[in-house]
């Protein structure tokens, strides 16, 4: 996508579809981007962000893609409340706001701390909590955080919010299979330059090519957000899409539970899927750990395993209050429940 209104001219073609438009029209939603709201391994890393500078394009493309995300997508997450006192909303409506939308979301992107794109709503005795893991990272080489400090602070006081349980929207899933989550703990100490200059290099190239982005691989934060959510003495679900399968795990300290669906996406090759469920499997946990200790990465706060899954069709997931979780497949035009857990 080149500009505005080439990513306005996607949304169309997305949410105009008959029942497309009925759906959105009768149930509620809240959305949050990924990378592939603008473009693949979107802050990836620094070197990502200064390789990304270096490209003529980049600039225009990064603003029309977050002006676009905040037109047809943010503004539906927003209260009527915050709505009516938006001044950037104003101008648009007046039919006088494009260059206006433009500065803003060009300081979105160049200062995540101006805007927040996270946001909360309450579900009767449920808390929904919906983070920005793309826009607030912080990318600091060596102080790698998913979200930068002062989206970190606002995190800490919702969670902190009186609610029965937490649902957690974070649109790259927080606990990934053992063995993944210690080769992205590896690579992250190694892009930091754990093993010298030149691994470092390959390093940062290994993580692009194959996606070593997750909160894994902003241990940091994992630690931090993973220490908040075991105290806390209440029921976490965090929902996630992203890897292009469906599973469910659930961490051996406090009832926190990692709900995983990636639906209408693009099919995993065969070698990836073996390769998924191969890191599952206790070898694989001990390769990754065996990997992030010789990097002098510390063990987790807690342990966690894969209790359903994986599913590699396309598949949609519902969250039944106050604990049950079922995913969805189809065959032609039946569709029907691939399982079901409770969340106890």
């Amino acid at each position: 996508m080149a500009d505005f209104e080439e990513y306005a001219e996607l949304y169309r073609q997305a949410w105009t579809e008959t029942e497309i438009r009925w759906l959105l029209s009768t149930v509620p939603t809240a959305m949050i981007f990924d990378d592939h709201d603008l473009r693949d391994d979107w802050n990836t890393s620094q070197p990502w962000r200064e390789q990304m500078a270096k490209t003529p394009w980049w600039r225009h493309r990064v603003v029309s893609g977050l002006g676009a995300y905040w037109v047809y997508q943010h503004l539906g997450n927003l209260s009527p409340a915050e709505r009516a006192g938006d001044e950037l909303l104003a101008k648009l409506m007046a039919g006088d706001g494009g260059a206006a939308l433009d500065a803003f979301a060009e300081r979105a992107d160049a200062e995540p701390s101006s805007n927040r794109w996270s946001y909360a709503r309450d579900l009767g005795p449920a808390r929904l909590i919906m983070v920005d893991t793309r826009c607030a990272r912080q990318l600091t080489p060596g102080d790698r955080r998913m979200l930068d400090p002062g989206e970190w602070a606002w995190l800490e006081e919702q969670v902190r919010r009186p609610a029965e349980r937490l649902i957690i929207g974070s649109s790259i899933p927080f606990l990934l299979p053992e063995g993944v989550h210690g080769v992205q703990n590896w690579n992250e100490a190694l892009s930091d330059g754990k093993w010298g200059p030149l691994v470092r290099r390959w390093s940062e190239t290994f993580r692009q090519a194959i996606d070593l982005e997750h909160w894994a691989a902003f241990r940091r934060s994992f630690d931090d957000l993973a220490k908040l959510l075991i105290g806390l003495g209440k029921p976490v679900l965090i929902l996630s899409g992203d890897v292009h399968y469906s599973y469910l795990a659930r961490a051996d300290r406090g009832p926190v539970f990692q709900i995983v669906c990636s639906p209408i996406r693009n099919p995993l090759s065969r070698l990836l899927r073996w390769a998924n469920v191969f890191t599952q499997f206790s070898i694989a946990t001990l390769v990754g750990s065996l990997l992030a200790r010789l990097a002098g990465v510390p063990r987790p706060p807690f342990r966690w395993k894969i209790t359903k899954g994986p599913w590699f069709q396309n598949a949609l997931a519902t969250l039944t209050l106050p604990d049950q979780v079922t995913w969805y497949g189809s065959t032609g035009e039946v569709v029907k429940p691939i399982d079901t857990a409770r969340l106890r």
